[in-house]
């Protein structure tokens, strides 16, 4: 026979469960539904490959407001890409990381999971991952550089309704080369970037999120704003795709050189005129 004690343990511990439960939910109901997959809003017709301003064209479109010196970087870069080579982009065709803010371009869906203490960004795209604390800390002494930044949020209820609205989001603290979309719109090579974000949903379209990206880059003559905006797919129940760099790439590097593989597994040139690479080491073999 239990004593009447461990009936009103028992009982106290549900009560404890049940307001658990009813906190967690009145918490998941302060924050905006992110929930889904968030696909990159298309502009149809626009020159170039999906870029940081989605209202225009890649590269010189963007009409970014770099510096000159800058501003030739990025001429000289697309000048290489006409020619057959990658120009800024060659650390991205060669596997290497997006970083911010190129990562946000979402050539492959995003997700969304908000908790209390962390909003995560996940692209299926190279498997990047962002973390945007908002659980009150204040910037560490010391930050490790990544190529995704260190990102402090806080969300805002706007309009006094009692839930949130908008995640306001700072980051800071970048390792690189980073760029803005492939065509080599380049940022500053000292990774001195700053970033601010303003993420919240459409007031008249649940499925539409905006992300106004503010950026701060000692490249550019002022800071710089675009309105990035991505669309929920309706399918609730959607695929998720999965890119993973090295298994696709076909793209050789020699020296400052890049080559092409066939796909019958010879090298081949990627640029007209271009001489092989140096085989100095090889046995040569006689003629």
């Amino acid at each position: 026979m239990q004593h009447p004690r461990s009936f009103r343990a028992i009982a106290q511990f549900i009560a404890l469960l049940a307001t658990i439960c009813v906190c967690q939910a009145d918490d998941e109901t302060r924050y905006p539904n992110l929930k889904g997959q968030w696909e990159r809003f298309v502009v149809r017709g626009l020159p170039g490959q999906p870029s940081f301003d989605q209202t225009k064209g890649w590269g010189t479109f963007q009409q970014a407001p770099l510096t000159p010196e800058y501003q030739a970087i990025l001429e000289a870069s697309m000048a290489d890409q006409a020619n057959g080579g990658h120009g800024n982009a060659i650390e991205h065709a060669r596997c290497g990381a997006a970083g911010m803010p190129f990562m946000m371009i979402a050539f492959r869906p995003l997700e969304f999971a908000v908790t209390p203490d962390t909003t995560y960004i996940i692209m299926a795209d190279f498997d990047a991952l962002r973390r945007v604390f908002t659980d009150g800390r204040d910037w560490p002494s010391e930050i490790e550089p990544t190529f995704a930044g260190y990102s402090i949020g806080k969300w805002v209820d706007t309009d006094g309704d009692g839930k949130f609205d908008v995640l306001e989001v700072e980051t800071r603290s970048f390792k690189g080369p980073r760029i803005y979309d492939i065509s080599g719109l380049p940022l500053h090579r000292d990774n001195q970037s700053v970033f601010k974000e303003r993420i919240y949903l459409d007031k008249n379209n649940p499925n539409l999120l905006h992300d106004e990206i503010t950026v701060i880059d000692n490249a550019l003559t002022r800071p710089w704003t675009v309105d990035k905006k991505y669309v929920r797919n309706s399918n609730t129940r959607a695929q998720w795709p999965e890119f993973i760099c090295s298994e696709y790439n076909a793209q050789v590097f020699v020296g400052h050189e890049n080559y092409y593989l066939s796909a019958d597994g010879f090298l081949m040139p990627s640029k007209k005129g271009q001489k092989p690479p140096d085989l100095r080491y090889f046995r040569q073999s006689l003629r």
